[in-house]
């Protein structure tokens, strides 16, 4: 619960109190996994390549690869005020894609890096 609570005060001061001001942050792959295991309602966005997520991918992820954000983002990450986890190979478009995210309006965006140092288990 402590962790939950920090995490929320986190996510105020970085997203302010409207959608212009929104920004993303830097939750570890190990910080993420422990807030997906607390029970906290968070959408996991894998910005691979679709080849990539088949390879290996954390469960219930979204396949939202960083070249169709733009396009797409609205359409399938319906709530823009959802804890958003980004995602990608080795937490070089997962920062991109963050950041395109936030452009885009969504408010509460975690950049948690690269599926390498995920701690849990990948299904295929």
């Amino acid at each position: 619960m402590k962790f939950l609570f920090i995490l929320l005060a986190f996510s105020t001061l970085l997203t302010g109190c409207c959608p212009a001001d929104a920004e993303f942050g830097f939750l570890s792959a190990t910080d993420a996994y422990e807030l997906i295991a607390s029970g906290t309602d968070v959408v996991i966005v894998d910005v691979r390549s679709e080849m990539e997520f088949l390879a290996g991918h954390i469960a219930d992820s979204v396949l939202l690869p960083v070249d169709e954000i733009a396009d797409r983002a609205e359409d399938i990450l319906l709530d823009k005020d959802a804890v958003i986890l980004v995602i990608c190979q080795f937490g070089n478009r997962s920062q991109v894609a963050s950041q395109m995210l936030a452009n885009l309006g969504f408010l509460h965006i975690y950049d948690m890096g690269g599926i390498m140092s995920w701690p849990g288990e990948i299904v295929q």
